[in-house]
Formats: C-alpha cells, sequence, structure tokens
C-alpha cells in the first residue's frame, strides 16, 4: 500500500462524538469504547469553544428546554477522520449538533439538528481529562469524574475495564468546590455503593436521591442530589 498523503485514511475512519452538558458553561465529553480498534477508547472531557454566534448553544438550549423531562441527549458530531490524542495538541475541526433519543428499548437515536458544519476550538488548555481505557482496575466503591463550574456539577462514571457502563449525570451540591479543584476532574467516591465490576442496566443513583461521596476517595466529603442525565450506555460500549 502506498504511504502518500492520499492513502493516509485507508484504515478505519475515527468519527468522534462528544456530549453537551450543562446550560451556563458548557462542558464536552467524549463517548468512549472499549475496543481499540475503534479509536474511541479514551474517557476525556473538555471544555471547546464553539466558533459561531451562539446559534448552536442556542439551538442546543431550546430544544433541551422542550425535553428536559425526557431521555433525550445531546451530542457533537464531526464527521471527518482524526484520532482523539490530536485534540491534546490543539485542533479546529467542523461538527453538527445531535439530539439523542432514547427508545423505549433503550436504542438511541441519532438525529442531525444542524444543517451545516460548525467550527469547534479545541486548545490544549481545553483538555481537561484524558484516560487512555484498557483493562484498569475496577474501584471497590462507585467512582465518578468530577467537573463542572458553579452551582452546575457534572459526574461521570469512570471507566475502567469490560464489562461496564458509561454515564453522566448533572447534580447540586450542598455547598461549592473548590474551582481549582474542580478543573482538575478529580474523581468522586461514595463508600456507601460498592462498584458492580459488571455493566447495569440502570443508574445505581436515582434522580432526586441524596449521596455523599469524598474527592479523590479521600478529601473533602461533597453531599449531592442527583438531577439530569445527560447520557447512559452499556451496549456498544463494551462490543
Amino acid at each position: 500500500m502506498s504511504n502518500t498523503p492520499d492513502h493516509a485514511h485507508d484504515g478505519p475512519q475515527h468519527i468522534h462524538r462528544f456530549l453537551l452538558l450543562g446550560k451556563k458553561k458548557i462542558f464536552f465529553y467524549h463517548l468512549a469504547l472499549y475496543n481499540p480498534q475503534s479509536g474511541h477508547n479514551y474517557q476525556a472531557v473538555f471544555s471547546f469553544t464553539i466558533k459561531d454566534n451562539g446559534e448552536l448553544r442556542n439551538m442546543y438550549l431550546n430544544d433541551l428546554a422542550q425535553h428536559e423531562d425526557e431521555r433525550v441527549f445531546y451530542s457533537l458530531r464531526c464527521p471527518h477522520h482524526f484520532e482523539l490524542p490530536e485534540l491534546k495538541q490543539g485542533k479546529e475541526f467542523g461538527v453538527h449538533l445531535e439530539r439523542v433519543v432514547v427508545k423505549p428499548n433503550g436504542d438511541r437515536d441519532f438525529q442531525q439538528m444542524t444543517t451545516s458544519e460548525t467550527m469547534v476550538e479545541c486548545k490544549p488548555e481545553d483538555v481537561l481529562s484524558f484516560r487512555k481505557l484498557g483493562d484498569l482496575p475496577y474501584p471497590d466503591y462507585l467512582t465518578y469524574l468530577v467537573f463542572g463550574e458553579g452551582d452546575e456539577i457534572h459526574l461521570a462514571h469512570q471507566l475502567a475495564a469490560r464489562p461496564n457502563w458509561d454515564e453522566a449525570v448533572t447534580v447540586s451540591t450542598g455547598g461549592p468546590i473548590d474551582p481549582a479543584t474542580l478543573k482538575k476532574v478529580p474523581t468522586l467516591v461514595i463508600e456507601s455503593i460498592k462498584d458492580a465490576h459488571d455493566k447495569l442496566e440502570e443508574s445505581p443513583l436515582k434522580k432526586g436521591q441524596q449521596y455523599q461521596g469524598k474527592l479523590n476517595g479521600n478529601g473533602k466529603a461533597v453531599d449531592f442530589t442527583v438531577g439530569r442525565q445527560g447520557w447512559w450506555n452499556y451496549t456498544s460500549l463494551n462490543s
């Protein structure tokens, strides 16, 4: 096979999706797969800059307001091939906004909302958390990554190894979390719930219920109440 640039992408095309989480400040969570051949075997959190005049943000927020109480998620889909670690060096890429509707049987329907691509910029400092997946140890207790700003805090289930589940949920906390701590995307360990070391078919965190976790397992205790789920997957994640 030729090694000329014209044949640089003869292999699998890695087309990435990123969840949108938050209203005041939007954070972006990469949709991961454990399969190392997929190009998606990374758990990562970003704070991209959307390079438009607010149209995509407004479309997302307006649609979210109409589906707030439904199992509807939102993602950015980049239709162009690139390897995810490129984002750590900084990159601009085009995306479409998608509405992700969860059907009664759990299947997900990705519905493109935009008619043209919007450019997104990722600077190196926008890469808030980046972990390559592959047989990492399961934690003893239920463990989430914590990120957000102000009173909008998001939790993403820390991925370890197959079988597993992927979840993002927005919570309200009993008090503020130090902004410098949040920027480091620490873990939150919930010692009242053992980690399943398996896939789950529904979240162990129930909406409206209060829990307590410790930052990085042995730090400040954080009381939080579970709000809207922004993602759930235990099927394609493990394939």
